[in-house]
């Protein structure tokens, strides 16, 4: 999605310049939605002033809890102002959900949108603005105004509710009942924003996790709009990390698993439960476990331990106290279910759960894999990705990211950072790792890059190019070593991608998390993030923004710098071809001549569209035979101005030589454009 900036606006989002008046291996989601976006671009043009540095003031600073809830206050107090300079309606209103602030004094906040009084499920937005109290930036979940036909629901509740349990018995639910009763919404993840019910199923999924179906329905029609799971699934003598210091609270001649510096987190033995909290983790002293899996409290100082290096991690790396920034420590409950092979977070209950593994011999609570669950919670307390699509892949890889950065934090010799994930855990029964960021498609159903259809993967497996991406843009490709073991990875167009080193990957890729995505971003609206955030803290001219650049293209995503790829022959057509508003599908040809044979497996699809509102037009590719590829489906792009980028078809199955055709078509009506320019590439 592309920002809008009106730097000489004044803004209400700082205290000083106030205006006078979300498994590891489950399927899980925080709100499910089609319409995907990209990020703001403000980016400073100057380079750091030292090469490889920071620029200075552009990171974000340690906000404690009280600063926080003082910048929390006040863009509450401001936020009528907000959502008026904002062009919001007279019925919208925004409410505040997160705030940063960088040290040159630039604040990012972050606002959900109510309209009604009802809640607007995919009106998300992020404000920029600057150390003067200006609009630097917003990005939006979605640009579509908020303007439903009506706010009168037309079908009764009891049908959203029985629509909802049929859909968690079509998933095989374990004793499904409705958790949340249907509550009126406005539903604004696709398409135009309609009045809706949200239904909410509990009991247990078909592998025994706790369930908390979503269903949305549409409350003038009565149709299925979408629906979502919103359980993530992902001195102590440990099982993984050996013996360690954790943190523990003594209360007279009883120690317990309280870490009182952590923001109070405890540990809990559900004693192979699966409701409730369990019992808290106490003794007569302050030794817990004895490093085997059977001595139910070594798992418990494993799941203490992860708990304390990710507090550690996000707080002395990002300067954040705690998933929710305010200083509150969530909790851990181990020993959950019986053979439960997998672990997951809940926003319900604030709360990581780790299953024993199969046997109950192998406790899901390594390091990684306690990082991994901790950031869904720190994912959806930010960016709030959708569980679901492309957004989905983004909010799974996200985990999978900081759950190895962790790992790299840690410095434990028990258990080394790495770039695979759930390695220590054996989840598949012989002793692979459960992913592989290098090359994700190592574990047979992770996908190593971005194409057109991954959005209907797996989000497990959709999340392998953004793994990908983030150990390009750290390590590079190729082969290598690092703390023993070997990497070897490819990139999508055979060219080479240098890396800028993990602590800096991982800092760009947290700023875009926590300042440029929004629930709807999609991988197109991550590259926009990730270099957006790039440039603001190493310059746009800087090597790391190339950097960026280059490990976005070695996964299919966006072109190399200066128009570069892997080379082969092409075949253009630069005639402009104008988009009717809201009408019929235009085509653009292409001849190609002169090949041998089928077209490849790799056909480079290079797409240079002009249009304001990118989510209103569908474009596919037409083989000489009339064989259709949707590149880019209706809905999906969000609001973003502008589609350019490259797209990989696998057309084996075409003959190479014919006329080709770019077809457009505009659904919607207001945003008007026109194909620009258009290319085949064969490698």
């Amino acid at each position: 999605m592309s920002s809008s900036s009106s730097p000489r606006r004044r803004t209400s989002h700082t205290p000083t310049r106030r205006a006078a008046a979300l498994a590891l291996v489950g399927v899980s989601a925080l709100i499910a939605g089609a319409v995907q976006s990209g990020a703001a671009t403000a980016a400073p043009v100057k380079a750091p002033q030292a090469a490889g540095q920071a620029i200075p003031g552009s990171e974000s600073v340690r906000l404690t809890p009280a600063q926080r809830a003082e910048l929390i206050r006040g863009a509450n107090a401001d936020k009528a102002a907000t959502a008026k300079e904002l062009g919001l309606g007279a019925q919208e209103a925004l409410v505040v959900r997160d705030v940063l602030k960088d040290a040159d004094g630039t604040v990012h906040t972050r606002y959900e949108r109510t309209y009604a009084g009802l809640p607007v499920l995919g009106g998300d937005l992020v404000v920029e603005s600057t150390p003067a109290g200006t609009t630097a930036s917003v990005v939006k979940a979605t640009r579509a105004a908020v303007k439903p036909a009506t706010t009168t629901a037309k079908v009764p509740a009891a049908k959203a509710e029985a629509q909802a349990l049929s859909a968690a018995k079509a998933e095989d639910a374990k004793s499904p009942d409705v958790n949340r009763a249907p509550r009126k919404v406005i539903w604004a993840a696709n398409g135009t924003p309609t009045v809706a019910y949200e239904t909410v199923v509990g009991g247990f999924q078909h592998d025994g996790t706790p369930q908390e179906l979503h269903v949305v329905t549409d409350a003038t029609s009565g149709a299925k709009l979408y629906e979502w799971e919103a359980i993530e699934t992902g001195t102590g003598n440990t099982v993984y990390s050996g013996q360690v210091t954790i943190g523990s609270t003594q209360s007279g001649s009883t120690y317990n698993l309280t870490d009182a510096t952590r923001g109070s987190h405890k540990t809990y033995n559900l004693n192979r439960g699966t409701s409730g909290t369990g019992t808290l983790f106490s003794g007569p002293d302050d030794v817990w476990g004895n490093g085997t899996a059977s001595n139910l409290e070594s798992a418990g100082a494993d799941a203490a331990y992860g708990a304390q290096l990710t507090w550690d991690y996000y707080k002395n790396v990002h300067g954040r106290s705690g998933i929710r920034g305010d200083g509150v420590g969530a909790y851990s409950r181990v020993h959950y279910g019986n053979n439960y092979v997998n672990a997951f977070w809940s926003d319900s209950c604030f709360c990581m759960t780790y299953g024993d593994g199969s046997g109950n011999a192998n406790p899901l609570t390594s390091i990684d894999v306690a990082a991994h669950e901790m950031t869904h919670g720190l994912t959806s307390n930010t960016a709030g990705l959708n569980y679901s699509g492309e957004s989905g892949g983004l909010n799974e890889a996200t985990s999978d990211i900081f759950g190895a950065t962790v790992e790299f934090y840690a410095a434990n010799s028990s258990d080394v950072g790495d770039y695979l994930i759930g390695e220590e855990i054996n989840i598949n029964g012989d002793g692979t790792p459960l992913r592989y960021m290098d090359k994700p498609s190592k574990d047979g159903s992770s996908y190593d890059n971005w194409y057109s259809g991954i959005g209907s993967a797996d989000v497990h497996y959709s999340s392998g190019p953004a793994n990908h991406f983030f150990y390009l843009l750290s390590e590079g490709s190729g082969t290598k070593t690092i703390n023993g073991v070997s990497y070897n990875s490819p990139t999508s167009d055979g060219l080479p991608v240098t890396g800028i080193g993990r602590d800096k990957a991982e800092k760009i890729w947290f700023r875009a998390l926590t300042t440029k995505f929004t629930s709807t971003t999609n991988y197109a609206g991550a590259r926009t993030g990730t270099l957006a955030a790039a440039g603001e803290l190493y310059g746009t001219t800087s090597a790391e923004y190339t950097a960026v650049q280059h490990a976005w293209a070695g996964i299919a995503v966006g072109a190399r710098p200066g128009g570069g790829g892997g080379g082969g022959t092409s075949f253009e057509s630069t005639t402009d071809v104008s988009i009717p508003d809201n009408g019929a599908a235009v085509n653009s040809p292409v001849t190609v001549s002169g090949r041998t044979g089928n077209a490849p497996s790799n056909l480079a699809v290079a797409v240079d569209i002009v249009h304001t509102y990118v989510g209103d037009i569908r474009v596919q590719l037409v083989a000489p035979d009339g064989t259709v590829y949707t590149l880019k489906a209706y809905g999906t792009g969000g609001s973003a101005d502008n589609l350019n980028t490259t797209y990989t078809v696998n057309a084996s199955s075409e003959v190479a030589n014919g006329v080709w055709n770019l077809r457009v078509q505009d659904n919607a009506a207001v945003d008007t454009g026109y194909i620009n320019s258009w290319k085949l590439t064969f490698p």
